[in-house]
């Protein structure tokens, strides 16, 4: 009687995971038919090949099953893309990927290793169609340039390029304006740049190189 209850309670478990898994493939084909993913459209990219978001995509995708949090990881793991958003269209099947790109602000040599940055201190695998002079650099002129374009990145200050280090300093255009900086760059800084570049918009230069200041340089001649 043991052996057979034994038996009887293997059966039934036997019994239970294949009718849930009978389901969930059920489901799953249902899915798929009713909701199959019919196309991917990337915004906002330059870098980024479309057809690599549909290498990202799982096999026989269909849109309850797309996890969209996963597919932004994997699509955010290519390091032109700063950041990506999933959204699913129920009606066309199609998955609209908006892409934030990088784009390279820093063509450097340090030490004859050639380093291709963006703004938040990435390293790309190319200029991306950048117009960058190449700059050699040191440890200290590359932590000061990293330090700075987090800051400026994180108080939505636009880093565009990298354009000339010597002795005076570091030379960036942000935003489209000369900027001047050498050492550590506050967030006091960084705020205050953003509202004087509003306020004098045809300032030659702005100059960072004083702590806790911001300089305006003489308005410029039209340039």
């Amino acid at each position: 009687m043991v052996r057979l209850s034994s038996l009887n309670l293997i059966l039934a478990i036997g019994a239970s995971i294949a009718v849930a898994f009978l389901t969930a493939l059920i489901a799953l084909i249902a899915s798929y038919l009713l909701y199959p993913v019919t196309g991917v459209e990337v915004h906002g990219a330059r870098m980024l090949p479309e057809s690599l978001a549909w290498q990202a995509l799982p096999g026989y995708a269909s849109l309850p099953s797309l996890n969209s949090s996963t597919l932004e990881r994997e699509i955010e793991a290519n390091p032109w893309v700063k950041g990506a958003k999933v959204l699913k269209d129920w009606e066309s099947g199609i998955v609209t990927v908006e892409v934030e790109e990088r784009k390279a602000v820093l063509d450097g040599d340090l030490g004859g290793h050639r380093l291709l940055l963006a703004a938040d201190g990435t390293e790309l695998p190319g200029l991306g169609g950048a117009a960058l002079t190449r700059l050699m650099l040191d440890e200290t002129q590359l932590e000061e340039i990293l330090a700075v374009g987090e800051m400026l990145d994180k108080n939505g200050v636009v880093l565009d390029s990298i354009d000339a280090v010597g002795a005076e300093g570091i030379e960036a255009t942000v935003e489209g304006y000369r900027v001047l900086f050498a050492g550590f760059v506050g967030d006091e800084q960084a705020k205050a740049l953003k509202g004087l570049m509003e306020e004098h918009p045809d300032a030659a230069y702005f100059d960072l190189r004083s702590p806790d200041r911001v300089l305006v340089g003489p308005e410029s001649s039209g340039g």
